[in-house]
């Protein structure tokens, strides 16, 4: 398959194709970092494409493509760098029991195993009624507190890990007047606004200090789930209901905190654009791979509006059928 079309400018490059062969034709050493959601094996198809990783037929199949993936990635890191991946815990049954597969544990071991050290976890924070609304997990309604609390559950966060390359990174990412943006629900106290930029001292810049203890926090509560870009138009009939596109704070926190203006962004399941977005709208380069012909499209449309007001997708978690929408009333009368 290769490459089937790109589309290449002085800002990004992006691609539909295979995310390993095209990576393969990419020069050692080319990312300065790299953010990404890969498959949630086994939890949502995304094309019946032989090639795309949500079909393997067991976790073993999945691992063994993504190995590929992430062998490719490490190469194309620069030492020192960061490596970011979003991810979840994979809800399943077992036994009419709903419970929950170590999906970011073995995604921390396999990008160990190709040099890059673990260095930490964020959660990203969910509603357990808008999840309960949006998955109708039983686990999480309130009559299974009623009939049998021993199967309730909670409302897994997302996960975001990180990974440092091995190596001496050979150009630090700097700050000097600190972090003068946020990417979250919350708004920076109006009192310390006139530290915005501190050219001084940075012990004094209480505008950088109040983002920074927010982003180096482990829990991220504030992630606005519905500041994402469109992707509607992108599904196919045989698409998954509840497909979605990685939110645009978690991105713009990686891209802000990890690389420098003008260094390049690397993501190799591209999806409708989000982190290629993210990455241009704060000054970046980037490199995007997509497989499913309908999502490349649809990033091709969302980049071609970097710089205009992002119009949020409000019904993201809005019921699939009138069914859905019944039993929600139900559950909290």
């Amino acid at each position: 398959m290769a490459i089937a079309e790109q589309q290449v400018t002085d800002d990004y490059a992006v691609y539909l194709g295979d995310c390993i062969e095209t990576m393969a034709a990419l020069p050692d050493t080319s990312a300065h970092l790299s953010v990404y959601s890969p498959p949630f094996g086994g939890l949502y198809h995304y094309s019946s494409d032989d090639r795309d990783l949500s079909n393997a037929n067991s976790r073993e199949e999945f691992f063994d493509h993504y190995t590929y993936v992430v062998k490719q990635i490490a190469r194309l890191m620069m030492p020192g760098r960061i490596v970011c991946v979003h991810c979840m815990d994979i809800p399943q049954t077992n036994g009419g029991v709903e419970v929950l597969y170590d999906f970011p544990g073995d995604i921390i071991r396999l990008h160990q195993d190709y040099g890059m050290l673990y260095t930490g976890r964020n959660q990203i924070w969910k509603e357990p009624l808008a999840v309960r609304n949006r998955t109708m997990m039983k686990k999480l309604a309130h009559k299974t507190i009623v009939t049998d609390s021993s199967r309730a559950g909670i409302a897994s966060a997302d996960t975001l890990l990180t990974f440092r390359m091995k190596g001496e990174n050979q150009i630090p990412v700097v700050h000097p007047t600190g972090l003068d943006r946020y990417a979250g629900a919350a708004e920076v106290p109006a009192e310390l606004h006139r530290y915005r930029g501190h050219v001084g001292h940075q012990i004094e810049n209480r505008y950088s200090h109040w983002i920074w203890r927010r982003y180096a926090s482990s829990v991220w509560d504030d992630i606005r789930l519905d500041r994402v870009l469109p992707f509607k138009q992108a599904r196919d009939e045989d698409d998954e209901r509840h497909v979605h596109p990685l939110q645009l704070d978690v991105i713009e926190r990686c891209v802000q905190l990890w690389s420098n203006p003008g260094e390049t962004v690397l993501t190799p399941f591209m999806g409708v654009g989000s982190e290629v977005f993210g990455a241009l709208e704060l000054g970046r380069k980037a490199i995007g791979i997509e497989l499913k012909p309908s999502y490349y499209r649809q990033a091709l449309r969302n980049i071609a509006e970097v710089g205009k007001p992002i119009v949020e997708q409000p019904d993201l978690f809005a019921f699939d059928s009138a069914d859905d929408s019944a039993e929600q009333n139900a559950e909290t009368e």
